[in-house]
């Protein structure tokens, strides 16, 4: 496929799932927004694609057709990855924190081979890059840009040396903590140990400096997100956060976070996932979980302990009474909106987190819907201009930053710092 022209705005929105009740993307703005993506990639930070093929498909996924697959089990196929207009992807490498830290190198490895298959297998579609400038030939040559996220710093097993093996297979960035706090960095979501950072994670920080790795600060704890502003040397990233102010869950970013993230030339790219974008159905989700434990906690708890269908039952009549609260494509604009509002928009992106999610919002239901976004934020009166920015452009600018600081440090010995023990 050539890149995107006029020609292929039909085949954008084609989709059933672009055409919502009032969805202004089959109207006027197909055209602007199909200039748009002849002009700059459209670069999502976070697609879990290669760890939901491991999940679902197993070994098959090595040599299935992955062209067109079954919307109900995937967001992603290189058939709506066509049609949504992508121009980059920062594929996902995710590998469970709870697995030990020599186990997750091993699965990040095959991860990593599931990202270089697809690029072997289907060459007229993706091209591994690197940098900035190799993104914007992979787009005008018609392909996907691909480069990967290493979500977690477990997955580094406390080692640089690995940490640099991966920035050779293609790693655009780590993500310094996943859902678990580790022996050197306090996740969003687990039980702070070190305030932020210690000693060896700010060495991890400046070894992606030195590497021209992206320093990824989605799932880390507001500590964290701090003590990597302070120490690194070029933008960070958050590849798949919200506004906090209009979702209030750690994994989103706070308006004091977002003030330094302008201060510091970052991005935070908008991710689509529904308890993450409604605040109703974060808290919805808190009420479901204790529910399931108010009716059958064993060994000890619940109401229908050692009765589970009586457990389901009751669990089926509170879901009847108490419907899951539906995020909208709206919601999602309102974080894009309001992040700009306090960090400005230069400082915005677009990292879905398509695969990695259940719930998505109504309109943004897997890949060939980005243009729906796009065209949610023209109905609200932006200009191409901007909507170019949050595409691609912020992120291809932090890119080529974090290139250029890694020039700088060029002359610098490879990191050899030492890391203290995960805590128990």
């Amino acid at each position: 496929m050539k890149m995107l022209s006029l020609a292929l705005v039909p085949l954008l929105f084609a989709s059933p799932a672009l055409h919502a009740a009032d969805d202004p993307a089959t109207g006027p703005y197909a055209a602007r927004i199909a200039k748009v993506l002849k002009a700059t990639p459209l670069i999502d930070g976070h697609n879990d694609w290669p760890e939901a093929l491991a999940e679902k498909a197993k070994d098959a996924r090595w040599t299935m057709d992955l062209r067109r697959l079954d919307p109900a089990t995937y967001h992603t196929d290189v058939e709506r990855l066509r049609a949504g207009g992508l121009g980059g992807q920062f594929w996902s490498v995710w590998v469970s924190a709870d697995l030990p830290q020599v186990q997750q190198v091993k699965d990040t490895l095959d991860a990593i081979g599931m990202v270089h298959s697809l690029a072997a297998r289907y060459p007229q579609d993706f091209r591994l890059v690197r940098t900035a400038a190799e993104m914007r030939a992979a787009h005008k040559a018609g392909r996907i840009g691909s480069l990967m996220g290493v979500e977690g710093g477990g997955q580094i097993d406390g080692s640089l040396a690995v940490l640099r093996a991966y920035h050779q297979l293609g790693a655009g960035y780590l993500t310094l903590t996943h859902s678990r706090t580790i022996g050197w960095a306090d996740s969003a979501t687990d039980n702070p140990q070190h305030d932020g950072l210690t000693s060896f994670g700010e060495a991890v920080v400046h070894e992606l400096n030195r590497l021209g790795m992206l320093v990824d600060l989605s799932h880390v704890s507001e500590a964290t997100m701090l003590d990597a502003l302070r120490v690194t040397k070029a933008p960070v990233i958050f590849s798949h956060s919200n506004a906090r102010a209009l979702c209030d869950t750690p994994r989103n970013v706070s308006d004091a976070v977002l003030k330094q993230v302008a201060a510091n030339g970052g991005i935070v790219m908008v991710n689509f996932a529904a308890q993450y974008v409604s605040e109703a159905r974060r808290v919805w989700g808190a009420d479901h979980s204790a529910e399931i434990a108010r009716n059958n906690a064993p060994p000890f708890g619940g109401l229908y302990i050692g009765d589970p269908e009586g457990a389901a039952r009751a669990l089926a009549a509170w879901e009847a009474a108490h419907p899951k609260p539906q995020a909208t494509i709206s919601q999602v604009a309102d974080h894009v909106e309001h992040i700009v509002k306090v960090a400005g928009i230069d400082h915005v992106g677009i990292g879905s987190d398509f695969d990695g999610v259940g719930d998505l919002p109504e309109g943004l239901g897997g890949v060939q819907t980005y243009p729906a976004l796009l065209a949610e934020l023209m109905r609200r009166g932006w200009s191409d201009a901007d909507i170019a920015k949050l595409a691609g452009e912020n992120i291809l600018r932090v890119m080529a930053a974090a290139e250029k600081t890694a020039a700088a440090m060029k002359d610098e010995p490879e990191g050899s710092a030492i890391p203290p023990a995960d805590p128990a």
